[in-house]
């Protein structure tokens, strides 16, 4: 909810016509000092292990504190799975790992119920994904009946077995990784499961410099990946509050508006077979409420909107059959659509 600033006129009426200096009205609402240090610390014990990766890194904690599931896409040996586990670590709370497989079943991410002979009834034994961080490896190696498990708990954050709805502790976030589509032994994900995702993020080869320091780290003798070195920063109860910072972040009606403008388009652009539908208008809002708090503003820009866009989009959106075969990507598409709107000021 938006709160007005309080500004008491003096009592000079000549020095009432004047314009109040910059920072009485730009002062910042909200005291994010304790959330500035608590990621940066993060920043500085994920940092430990892995090398460059900023861009990533602040998306991962955009998300984190927006509340929101990440699918992290890349070929093998980037350090998906790694930065996944790292920043787990920082988060003093249960986490899990599923690695998905062509033959994992259902009950094997979300529990089964075991029938105990001593009481005569049937118990539910909860599965791995009862943790509040759920790190999901190659997502796209199980099949469409395994994939659909996923559904209920991504977005109700409850497991139903046996007419018995189970809820998830908080926070639960879902952190999947995958290799490219075209790779052999995957297969596609459901519309309606990427959807789920708050971003879809690629992760992408290091620079040369980065990939210097890698060697020269593990020529020396670094080259183990040690996760004990990295230290929890954030509980349960800290990170609950974080998010309700993030929550009062304030956003103007012309950031909603533009919002509204950004994904409408994808439902009438040429080059789309299919838009993106309200669920990622939330997901621009929330992303970009939490992006401005990670940036130390209480008040969210036009600009945390045009970063988290390709993120949020891209997996939201179907290009044409045509669009396709000329080689098109949903990142130019989403390009075109922020260059065709205007940018409020």
């Amino acid at each position: 909810m938006e709160n007005e600033n309080t500004f008491q006129a003096p009592e000079n009426p000549d020095s009432a016509a004047a314009p109040a200096p910059a920072e009485a009205s730009f002062a910042p609402r909200t005291d994010f000092a304790r959330l500035t240090a608590q990621t940066d610390a993060i920043r500085a014990e994920i940092g430990k292990i892995i090398v460059g990766q900023t861009d990533l890194l602040e998306l991962l904690l955009t998300a984190v504190l927006a509340d929101g599931h990440v699918l992290l896409e890349g070929v093998p040996g980037v350090a998906k799975t790694l930065m996944a586990k790292l920043l787990a670590r920082t988060l003093e709370v249960p986490f899990s790992r599923i690695q998905f497989t062509p033959d994992l079943m259902p009950s094997d991410v979300l529990g089964t119920s075991v029938f105990r002979q001593n009481k005569s009834e049937f118990e539910f034994r909860p599965g791995p994904i009862f943790a509040s961080i759920v790190l999901i490896d190659e997502i796209n190696r199980a099949p469409a009946k395994t994939q659909s498990a996923l559904f209920e708990v991504m977005e109700e954050r409850t497991v139903t077995q046996d007419g018995t709805a189970y809820t998830m502790s908080e926070p639960f976030l879902v952190l999947a990784t995958q290799n490219p589509i075209e790779q052999e032994g995957t297969y596609r994900l459901p519309e309606a499961q990427l959807d789920r995702f708050l971003f879809k993020l690629h992760v992408g080869y290091p620079t040369l410099a980065e990939e210097v320091q890698i060697l020269s780290g593990h020529h020396a003798g670094r080259g183990s990946t040690h996760l004990e070195a990295v230290q929890p920063i954030l509980s349960a109860a800290d990170l609950q509050a974080l998010r309700q910072q993030v929550r009062q972040q304030r956003v103007e009606p012309n950031i909603l508006e533009y919002i509204a403008k950004l994904v409408g388009q994808t439902r009438a652009h040429k080059s789309l077979y299919l838009g993106a539908s309200p669920r990622a208008s939330l997901a621009l809002l929330n992303g970009a409420k939490a992006l401005a708090a990670l940036r130390g503003r209480d008040f969210v820009t036009p600009e945390d909107v045009q970063f988290l866009a390709p993120s949020v989009l891209r997996h939201r959106i179907m290009l044409t059959p045509e669009r396709e075969m000329e080689g098109g990507t949903p990142d130019e598409v989403v390009k075109q659509i922020m260059q065709s709107i205007e940018v409020p000021r």
